[in-house]
């Protein structure tokens, strides 16, 4: 274990918020070239929620924020730090977390975003262990927000089909517990070198705002899908089983593996390698399809609500995203 940590960083509540529009895969019969039989055998997938014009990253965020308060029994005004996770902000800034600090009244808090696309809430997990750990931060609210149906090419059916909209939260909360418990360890990787796998490459910072890149929907997700499978599926393995090994453990130990949702066939992949029986895995992208940055923790809230989590046993975060970046979390209940 690592020597350093004062303090035990628990998850004393989560909290999601998913959109009420639903589009189906029949839905998208109707204008894409593309069938419910076909995406549900390749995906997974069998419906989306998609946000109403009155949604955004922050207003997604703020409720399934104020769940993970009420779940954890604690106001706003005692959280110390608000991470959102997104990759499709409000505007450029301020910072999404500004916002949501503001709805939520949390004063105190210092906000602030991270972009790691799907990677988002592991890194953000990652970046709150060290806070609570250490003794610095009492409370701390991770949140995963997206709208990717703000990014989507809607005639591109390799890609509309596989994302959706949604928010998670959870509150990483100081503990003076003894013995092993809560976030055991947290491990985050980026490879830049494969940046241009999936991204969404239009220019703000790096150029003007042009017709000819709305145009060509330059603003819109660009993704090559068999290269992200594979790495996909190469990295939250290895990552898992880093996770795994750092903390003296083996896939035996592990009472749930929460994979990002992202293809149904990538989270076989990994459960069959770590040779995981179905019940300890956990899959809800049948009805969500991948909400990025929200996917890790919309999964941990309807796997503590239905008691899939249980104390005393092992939970796995693993994901890869955009960048690319991957990670894993070991939680100890």
């Amino acid at each position: 274990m690592n020597q350093l940590s004062f303090f035990q960083a628990e998850i004393a509540g989560t909290g999601s918020y998913l959109p009420e529009k639903i589009i189906s895969n029949s839905d998208l019969e109707k204008t894409l070239d593309t069938s419910d039989e076909w995406i549900r055998a390749r995906t997974g997938i069998e419906e989306r929620r998609i946000a109403s014009e009155d949604e955004s990253a922050s207003t997604m965020a703020v409720r399934a924020a104020q769940e993970a308060l009420s779940d954890a029994q604690i106001e706003a005004d005692a959280v110390d730090m608000i991470i959102v996770c997104t990759s499709t902000p409000d505007i450029v800034f301020p910072a999404t977390a500004c916002f949501v600090q503001k709805e939520l009244g949390a004063s105190r808090a210092v906000a602030f975003d991270i972009s790691a696309v799907c990677s988002g809430f592991v890194f953000g997990l990652s970046i709150a262990e060290q806070f609570v750990k250490r003794g610095q931060y009492a409370n701390v609210l991770v949140i995963g927000s997206e709208v990717n149906s703000r990014i989507m090419d809607w005639s591109d059916r390799n890609t509309c089909i596989l994302f959706g909209d949604g928010a998670g939260a959870a509150v990483l909360q100081r503990s003076e517990n003894t013995g092993p418990i809560g976030v055991l360890s947290s491990h985050i990787y980026s490879d830049g070198s494969k940046a241009d796998l999936l991204s969404v490459p239009g220019g703000i910072g790096k150029s003007r705002i042009s017709h000819k890149e709305i145009d060509q929907k330059q603003f819109c997700l660009k993704m090559e899908g068999k290269a992200v499978f594979k790495n996909a599926v190469k990295r939250m393995i290895e990552v898992a089983d880093e996770a795994l090994k750092f903390n003296g453990m083996k896939p035996k130990d592990i009472g749930l593996l929460i994979p990002h949702q992202a293809n149904i066939r990538i989270i076989e992949s990994v459960a069959d390698k770590l040779e995981l029986k179905p019940e300890k895995v956990f899959i809800n992208i049948q009805k969500y399809g991948n909400t990025s940055a929200a996917s890790i923790p919309i999964a941990l809230h309807e796997a503590r609500k239905s008691n899939r989590t249980r104390q005393g046993e092992l939970t796995i975060l693993t994901v890869l995203g955009a960048g690319l970046t991957w990670g894993a979390v070991a939680v100890k209940w």
